[in-house]
């Protein structure tokens, strides 16, 4: 199901809105998600840091009300699982050294899965620094990987390939400053020969064409539609 659902390849070029049920009111989804459908987005991610399971299915079931596009879990813990969604990324914090966030919620959360029957995508999730502290940092208690030293981010995106991860999540985190230079994607897409996903302080439609040209596959916009909707506006025509 993997190939049908999720058609991200080393050539592609998508975007994924990202919405924190921690940032939205329900009642305000069918507008946005109408919106949304207007665009070329192929993908909608649910997901935040610190919002729990209950507020994750409530989201996802008013979501797929309006949409036909897949709904992917991008969670911020093994809190986050919720059998309505599409998909799950299943993320290990391969840029950080806190072992809960490298394997101990995934241990955790592993058999509930299985269970569900829910897809799950093996990701190496890298941090970012993009200019502040972010609260995937701060939760995960975490050091990004510093912007200005991409052979590092390279490094560990070929070290989660080696062990098999099925994609790579290059994150700068929520309301970042700045999004992750393309020299630093550039650093990763000559690395490694896996889908590479890119997100965080992404702004403008100039940040995303950067970001692809760098060797981005799909990215990933969240912070600017919460401050502003009419940012949706901008992607319809990618």
């Amino acid at each position: 199901m993997l190939e049908h659902l999720f058609e991200l390849n080393s050539k592609s070029k998508d975007i994924a809105v990202l919405i924190d049920p921690d940032k939205v009111l329900i009642e305000d989804l069918e507008s946005l998600i109408v919106s949304i459908n207007s665009t070329k987005a192929k993908f909608i991610f649910v997901g935040g840091s610190i919002v729990h399971g209950v507020g994750v299915d409530e989201c996802i079931n008013v979501i797929k009300s309006y949409t036909s596009l897949p709904v992917i879990l991008f969670p911020g813990s093994g809190l986050q699982v919720s059998p309505s969604a599409d998909a799950l990324l299943f993320l290990s914090l391969i840029s950080g050294r806190n072992p809960e966030f490298l394997i101990g919620h995934q241990v955790v959360s592993a058999p509930y899965i299985k269970r569900q029957g829910l897809e799950s995508i093996a990701t190496g999730y890298i941090l970012v620094d993009g200019g502040k502290e972010t609260t995937a940092s701060y939760v995960s208690n975490t050091n990004p990987i510093p912007a200005e030293k991409p052979q590092i981010g390279a490094a560990t995106a070929l070290a989660g390939e080696m062990l098999g991860m099925k994609l790579i999540y290059l994150d700068a985190g929520s309301g970042a400053i700045k999004p992750i230079s393309k020299e630093f994607i550039a650093a990763v897409r000559n690395e490694v020969a896996l889908p590479i996903i890119v997100g965080g302080g992404i702004k403008t439609i100039q940040n995303i064409e950067r970001a692809f040209s760098a060797g981005a596959n799909l990215v990933v916009i969240g912070t600017a539609i919460e401050n502003d909707a009419d940012f949706l506006n901008t992607i319809k025509h990618l």
